[in-house]
């Protein structure tokens, strides 16, 4: 009998451990500003190459119906963490800068706490634009109470003491190991923080670069920086960083790398040996520099053993900020065959590259046109790990666990999937449909904003099955379908927790 009791709990461990090995290492890999035609899986006659990133799409699953859901930076790595469309936040519209404080509410459940809760070492290493509580010098503490300090406006870097380690910001939100870019590349302070703390004293100063450039090319805004800050390195910086951390992992314990590059958005800036080799000017060449690191990274995984249990994930923040004169130039379609770019209520601003790879789970090569969107995050890494604390379920977040394994065609339960526009533009899309609440872009094409006319549509509606690019305004003869539209993205709006489909 002690015999058998001896083998049974040695076959009860051995399972166990065998149960915790299966669990899979999650990379996901964010672009910044990365448009759906800068991939040339997606628009082979774009201007473009991007191997590494295609040959990822061999191996796995591309989306063409996936979507950021807003079309602009802060906005999305909010959704993108908390399952909750951003503008539930207390930035409703707009991004963050480099000085504001972080936009994740106190105890609010996120892709790397659930994933934490279960055993795995978390990290981000990249670009962070989702603001840090940095501690306020001794005469100004009393600011810390005041409401909205540092989301609607930016902290004044006055009131800041830089010596000590900024009190909120990754590693509260479930992250064991950070290494941070405030914010954007083009947004002071130019800087490096690790576990919170900065590497260096801001010691040094930047009077910008191309100012005057209409924020494209290897344009920056002054302000403060680390002496030994190097624009041109801080992409193989990062990518450095995060080899590092994947080949200091453990194969007894999974992890999930957060790794959300600085490029290809301003300053366009690509090292010296990828200069000239696109034929879209530096901008592509800087977007064939993000594909080479994504090659890095997946020969790392591959090197240390670790590419058959990891799923990759790729995509982007939201749509290229590419104007018409750079398509006329070049002869490229950063955005593809959508309308718009970045910031834009049009499709062009946030339809995006999304792909995953999970080797024998995902089948490759294949391809999947669910509607989707990039704060379907945390409910499928909810079913991936097996998590049932309703805590972990977020207005905004549906599972495509199903899409992944090839069981379901389309997300299930999701009522439709909303956009928001660089200037509050809400866009709703069901099936074939899409509503925009307004006139014009609605972000940084021309017009943005149009006044509406009495008696005259004042919004936008078009069917994507028969326009893809959104050349025909339909709200006029489709009242029923406006009225339909406009009564469920109130109804989202309005709820405080999750609308199934019905």
């Amino acid at each position: 009998m002690k015999n058998i009791l001896y083998i049974l709990l040695i076959f009860t461990s051995s399972t166990a451990i065998a149960q915790k090995k299966q669990s899979p290492n999650i990379v996901y890999i964010l672009a910044d500003d990365l448009g759906y035609g800068d991939v040339s899986v997606y628009n082979p006659t774009g201007k473009i190459a991007t191997p590494n990133i295609d040959k990822l799409a061999t191996q796995g699953m591309r989306f063409t119906d996936a979507h950021s859901p807003s079309s602009v930076c802060t906005p999305t790595r909010y959704s993108l963490m908390t399952g909750r469309y951003p503008w539930r936040s207390r930035l409703p519209v707009g991004v963050l800068r480099g000085y504001s404080r972080t936009l994740i509410e106190e105890d609010r459940p996120t892709v790397a706490s659930l994933l934490k809760s279960h055993g795995y070492e978390t990290g981000v290493i990249g670009k962070w634009h989702l603001g840090l509580d940095w501690t306020l010098n001794a005469e100004n503490q009393s600011l810390a109470s005041t409401e909205n300090y540092g989301i609607v406006t930016e902290m004044d870097p006055k009131h800041i003491d830089f010596t000590k380690e900024a009190i909120k910001g990754p590693n509260t939100v479930g992250f064991n190991y950070s290494y941070i870019l405030p914010a954007s590349l083009d947004m002071p302070p130019y800087c490096y923080l690790e576990n919170q703390k900065l590497t260096e004293p801001l010691s040094s100063y930047t009077d910008g670069n191309k100012l005057e450039s209409g924020y494209t090319g290897p344009f920056w805004r002054e302000g403060k920086m680390a002496p030994s800050f190097d624009f041109h390195q801080v992409l193989p910086n990062f990518i450095q960083r995060a080899t590092g951390f994947i080949k200091n992992q453990s194969k007894e314990k999974p992890f999930f790398l957060y790794l959300p590059m600085p490029a290809p958005h301003t300053p366009w800036m690509p090292t010296q040996n990828y200069k000239g080799k696109s034929k879209a000017g530096e901008y592509g060449d800087f977007v064939q520099q993000v594909d080479g690191a994504v090659g890095e990274i997946l020969k790392t995984l591959q090197d240390a053993g670790f590419a058959e249990n990891t799923i990759v994930i790729f995509a982007s923040d939201n749509g290229p900020y590419w104007r018409q004169n750079f398509v006329e130039q070049f002869g490229h379609k950063a955005a593809g065959e959508f309308r718009g770019m970045k910031g834009d209520a049009f499709e062009g601003g946030h339809r995006i590259p999304f792909i995953v790879r999970w080797p024998g789970k995902v089948k490759a090569n294949s391809v999947s046109n669910a509607t989707t969107t990039l704060a379907n995050l945390i409910a499928t890494c909810q079913q991936i790990v097996g998590e049932t604390n309703p805590i972990y379920n977020t207005e905004d977040s549906y599972s495509i666990l199903d899409i992944l394994l090839g069981k379901a065609k389309i997300v299930a339960s999701q009522p439709a999937v909303v956009h928001s526009s660089s200037i509050g533009y809400f866009a709703i899309r069901k099936g074939d449909w899409k509503l925009i609440e307004g006139l014009g872009s609605g972000g940084f094409t021309e017009p943005r904003k149009v006044d509406a006319t009495e008696g005259k549509p004042a919004g936008q509606l078009y069917n994507l099955a028969t326009d893809i690019s959104e050349t025909e305004d339909v709200y006029a003869r489709y009242p029923d379908k406006v009225k339909e539209l406009t009564q469920l993205l109130a109804e989202i709006k309005n709820s405080k927790t999750k609308i199934i489909k019905k």
